[in-house]
C-alpha cells in the first residue's frame, strides 16, 4: 500500500494517519507500507518545518517505512499552482505507485496529483478529517472528479459530522466509512510520574488548576476565543495555569502575540501563568499534567485528537459544539457555547468534578482505542485489494 501525504507538518490528521500507517506495517501480510510525501518543507503557523524534523516522519523511518518526496517546499498563497506538476515529478510518483496496490490518501489534497494524466491505475481511499469540505478550495472538486472516473473507490471519515458534511456535498453515501479516530492507550494513559514531572519542568505546584489548549495556530481554533476565555478563568483561579502548544504557539509568532496583548491588555501578570510551548514530541506528558483540554473551533473539526488524547489521560474536556465535539464529551465533560465567560466557568466547574468523572473516562477508553481503529482500515482496505484483484479499474474518458 502506498500512503501520499500532502506534507509532513504538525496536525491531528497527521498523526492519526502515521499511527494508521505504522498499524499496518505492524500487521505485516499483504499491508506493507510506503509514504510519498508531496512537500518536503512547509512553512506554515508562523513555523518552519522541515519532514526530516517531523515526529511523524521520524517515527515511520524509524520503523522502517520507506518515505519518498517530490521535494517541494510550500510557503502560502504566491508559491505558484500546487497543481502543476513537472515531468520528473510525476515519473517518481508513478515509480512509487506502480509498486503498490492500493493508495490511501491522507485528505483530499493529494488527489491534486493523483489525478494527473499517466499515472497508473490504481484504487485509491480518501482519507477524510474535516468538516467542512466547502472550504477546501480546489481539494472538493478534486474529490468529485477521482469519482466520476472511478478512481477514488471509497473514502474514510473519522467521525459522522464529516460523513453528513460530505454526502452533503454530493459525495455518494455508499462511499463513506466511518472509522472513528483512536490513540495509543498504552502511550496516552493517566500517569502521577508524568503529571509531577512535567509539572516541575514548567514550575507548576502540583496541586495548581491547569488547562491544556493542543492546536495549531489557525483561525478555525478561535485563539481569540480561547484567550479571552483564559484571561477570565486565570483571575477567576489566582493559582491556575494554562498550557498552549502546536505550530505557532510560540512567543515568536507575532500574530499570537497581538492576540495576548489584545485579551489580556495591560493586566501582564496573569500571563505568567500563560506557557506558550510550541511544538511538543510529548503530549502524553503534557495532557497527563493537566486538568482540562480545552478546544475553542468555530468550524472545520470532525473528531478532534487533542480532546481525545487529553481526556485518555485523565482531562477533564471542554469544548465548543463543533463536529462530533457533543459525542465525544457526552458524558465526560462538558460542552459550551462560544463565550469566554462561559467557557472559563466550564473550566472550573470541570476541574472541580474531574474526581467524579474520572471512572467514565476510564470505562470510555477502548471506545478510543487505536487496536479498534487499524483492525477497521485493515477491513476496509482488505475489501478494496480484494475488489481490484476481480477487476481492472477503467481508463478516463
Amino acid at each position: 500500500m502506498l500512503s501520499v501525504y500532502e506534507g509532513f507538518f504538525t496536525g491531528g490528521a497527521r498523526i492519526v494517519h502515521t499511527d494508521v500507517v505504522l498499524g499496518l506495517a505492524e500487521g505485516g501480510g499483504r499491508h506493507r507500507q510506503r509514504v510519498l510525501s508531496v512537500y518536503a518543507e512547509v512553512r506554515r503557523e508562523a513555523t518552519r518545518q522541515r519532514m526530516e524534523d517531523d515526529a511523524c516522519y521520524r517515527a515511520l523511518t524509524g520503523a522502517g517505512v520507506g518515505v519518498t518526496s517530490l521535494g517541494r517546499t510550500f510557503a502560502g498563497a504566491g508559491g505558484g499552482d500546487p497543481a502543476a506538476f513537472s515531468g520528473p515529478e510525476l515519473a517518481e510518483t508513478a515509480r512509487v505507485m506502480a509498486g503498490a496496490d492500493v493508495i490511501l490518501s491522507l485528505k483530499e489534497q493529494p488527489l491534486a496529483l493523483l489525478n494527473q494524466a499517466g499515472l497508473p491505475r490504481r484504487p485509491v481511499v480518501v482519507c477524510l478529517h474535516r468538516s467542512d469540505p466547502e472550504n477546501q478550495g480546489a481539494a472538493l472538486d478534486d474529490l468529485r472528479a477521482a469519482i466520476a472516473d472511478g478512481t477514488v473507490v471509497a473514502c474514510v471519515c473519522c467521525a459522522e459530522s464529516t460523513r453528513a458534511a460530505y454526502e452533503a456535498a454530493g459525495i455518494p453515501s455508499d462511499l463513506l466509512h466511518v472509522i472513528p479516530n483512536g490513540v495509543d492507550l498504552l502511550r496516552f494513559r493517566p500517569d502521577p510520574a508524568r503529571r509531577l514531572a512535567i509539572r516541575s519542568a514548567l514550575g507548576i505546584p502540583s496541586t495548581a488548576p491547569v488547562v491544556v489548549f493542543a492546536a495549531r495556530y489557525d483561525a478555525m481554533k478561535n485563539v481569540p476565543l480561547f484567550l479571552r476565555a483564559a484571561r477570565e478563568w486565570l483571575r477567576r483561579e489566582p493559582e491556575g495555569h494554562v498550557l498552549m502548544c502546536g505550530a505557532g504557539m510560540t512567543p515568536g509568532n507575532g500574530a499570537l502575540q497581538a492576540d495576548v496583548e489584545s485579551a489580556f491588555g495591560t493586566e501582564h501578570r496573569p500571563t505568567d501563568r500563560l506557557h506558550l510551548l510550541g511544538i511538543r514530541r510529548d503530549m502524553e506528558a503534557v495532557h497527563a499534567g493537566a486538568d482540562v483540554v480545552a478546544l475553542t473551533s468555530s468550524w472545520g473539526e470532525a473528531a478532534p485528537l487533542s480532546l481525545i488524547e487529553g481526556m485518555m489521560c485523565g482531562a477533564v474536556p471542554v469544548a465548543t459544539d463543533v463536529g462530533d465535539s457533543a459525542a465525544i464529551v457526552n458524558g465526560h465533560g462538558v460542552l459550551t457555547p462560544p463565550d469566554p465567560e462561559a467557557i472559563a466557568q466550564a473550566w472550573t466547574e470541570a476541574v472541580a468534578d474531574r474526581p467524579a468523572l474520572t471512572p467514565f473516562l476510564t470505562a470510555s477508553r477502548e471506545r478510543f482505542s487505536r487496536t479498534r481503529m487499524i483492525a477497521s482500515y485493515a477491513t476496509l482496505l482488505d475489501r478494496v485489494h480484494a475488489g481490484a484483484a476481480r477487476s481492472t479499474l477503467p481508463e478516463p474518458h
